[in-house]
């Protein structure tokens, strides 16, 4: 961007803004010469839209083992929390709407700021009048979110102004003893620098300007209010956790997949109510049972795609998809009560057709159990069939209300995961394709008016999750889809690969050329 095209766009000089803002106040001068960069890199700095700050991000599932401090984000509805988190995340972690209330649960992402490493949670917006309910509810998560916190980034509306409500909640923090920092949101040009002054009458010291559109001043306030942090212990510093498994809990809305997350967690982790779609972004849990760590993810309920009427409802399903491709184990959760219905199995498909080993979770099973027997084994039966198409999927009955059953899901994740990661040597491989084709021979080839035999020469495995075998043969378009559902099955059989998809490649090889290769030794 040129000096031309900056006087352009902003018709008074530069010395004309820092007069006017020192009138104002000492302290915004200083912010604003710091963070906006008008030390002589104003131009290159506001053109491009980026923070000098450097800072590389995490994905959620790095947390360490050490407990990193946590940073939550709060503020009125829409003044741009989710855009601010989205930006020191990286990526378009939460969802992003002009309507207030979008954010429901708290969202965690870990960040790494100069040399220390902190959580930040995006929060849902304060509202004093929720009262009952689902609202309620959702205050109650975010109130959950600043108790919980090391040090809280206050989020205001510069266009908006300071309003009753930003006075209030800057009331309630004022009398913590938590590092607190004001982000005065929206300031996206120089000219609305004067917004700034009318903030400082909330009483809090560290007041910045920012703009979350433009990560202008972001990375700034972020990394002072990390300085605030007590200095981390030596052994703080430590790797990202590794070994965790990711389970996605996915479903139809309303099957009971936030209670289930919060009966595994021991905790009230994500918010639950009797409305369908109260979840909309994937919501990330850390919890251990014995030596293994798991991590949760709470998705959106997928409704069938011509029923998703809001866009946010359209990127929550968006988000819930994203959730089973990075799983290693998605928990495909029903309503027991309802039976296994049409969308179920799309979201079974869905699983298996991401490459995620699954299980069925059949929720809400104490109904059930209130039912005659003949019922339940009607229930059964129909889940069975409905699952037909991955029989080897397993299914687990729980309730998530009372927490029967819920523990025996943690073997079943651990089998499950280690199917999809399970390698198998070349050798076995090719002594199992031997016995099974021994066992059941390929149909024959038609090649014009002739019949020749399909020849197999050797398999082997690529990848792993989901498990990738690669067969060479005569003439692969020719093997039957039958045929190839059978080899899959003995795969699974021979060497317990339940409830994980199998891949098979078929590759031609030419029989002569191996010939005259075997004739050339």
């Amino acid at each position: 961007m040129t000096r031309q095209s900056v006087t352009a766009a902003f018709p008074h000089s530069k010395a004309t803004y820092k007069r006017a803002y020192e009138a104002r106040a000492s302290i915004v001068k200083q912010s604003f010469v710091e963070t906006l960069g008008w030390s002589g890199s104003c131009e290159s700095e506001w053109g491009a839209g980026t923070s000098s700050h450097a800072a590389w991000h995490l994905p959620s599932s790095a947390v360490t083992s050490a407990h990193p401090p946590i940073i939550a984000i709060v503020g009125r509805p829409n003044v741009g929390k989710s855009s601010l988190f989205n930006r020191y995340a990286g990526r378009r972690r939460a969802l992003v709407e002009d309507t207030p209330g979008v954010t429901r649960d708290r969202i965690v992402e870990a960040v790494e700021v100069g040399d220390r490493r902190v959580l930040v949670v995006d929060t849902a917006g304060f509202d004093p009048e929720a009262e009952a309910g689902l609202p309620a509810a959702i205050q109650a998560q975010a109130q959950r979110a600043v108790d919980e916190a090391d040090a809280i980034l206050f989020v205001v509306d510069a266009k908006a102004g300071c309003l009753p409500e930003d006075e209030a909640i800057a009331r309630a923090l004022r009398r913590t003893s938590k590092p607190v920092a004001l982000a005065v949101n929206k300031v996206d040009l120089p000219l609305h620098l004067d917004r700034v002054a009318d903030f400082f009458r909330l009483g809090i010291e560290r007041t910045r300007p920012v703009s979350a559109e433009h990560a202008t001043g972001a990375w700034a306030v972020l990394e002072e209010l990390v300085a605030a942090l007590p200095a981390a212990p030596e052994a703080a510093a430590a790797k990202a956790e590794e070994g965790a498994i990711r389970v996605a809990i996915v479903g139809r809305p309303n099957v009971g997949k936030s209670s289930l997350v919060n009966r595994l967690a021991r905790t009230m982790r994500v918010v639950v109510a009797d409305a369908p779609g109260t979840t909309r972004d994937a919501i990330d849990t850390r919890i251990e049972r014995g030596d293994q760590a798991y991590v949760l993810v709470d998705t959106a309920g997928l409704r069938r795609p011509g029923k998703r009427r809001l866009a946010v409802e359209r990127g929550s399903a968006l988000m819930a998809v994203r959730s089973i491709e990075r799983a290693d184990v998605a928990l495909v959760v029903i309503d027991a009560s309802e039976g296994f219905t049409d969308q179920d199995a799309r979201v079974a498909s869905l699983a298996r057709e991401c490459g995620c080993a699954a299980a069925v979770v059949a929720n809400k099973w104490d109904r059930m159990e209130e039912r005659p027997l003949d019922e339940r084994k009607r229930v059964r039966d129909e889940i069975a069939h409905g699952l037909r198409f991955m029989a080897d999927a397993p299914v687990v009955t729980i309730s998530a209300l009372t927490g029967k059953g819920v523990e025996a899901l943690f073997p079943v994740v651990q089998k499950l995961a280690a199917a999809a990661d399970r390698r198998i040597s070349t050798s076995e491989l090719n002594r199992w394709l031997r016995t099974t084709i021994a066992l059941h021979e390929p149909s024959m080839a038609q090649r014009g008016s002739r019949r020749r035999p399909i020849k197999f020469f050797y398999v082997t495995q690529t990848t792993v999750r989901p498990p990738t075998f690669v067969l060479f043969c005569t003439e692969p378009s020719a093997v039957k889809p039958a045929y190839r559902r059978f080899l899959e099955n003995r795969l699974r059989e021979s060497f317990d690969l339940v409830g994980t998809p199998v891949r098979l490649r078929l590759r031609a090889r030419d029989e002569a050329a191996d010939a005259t290769r075997r004739r050339a030794r």
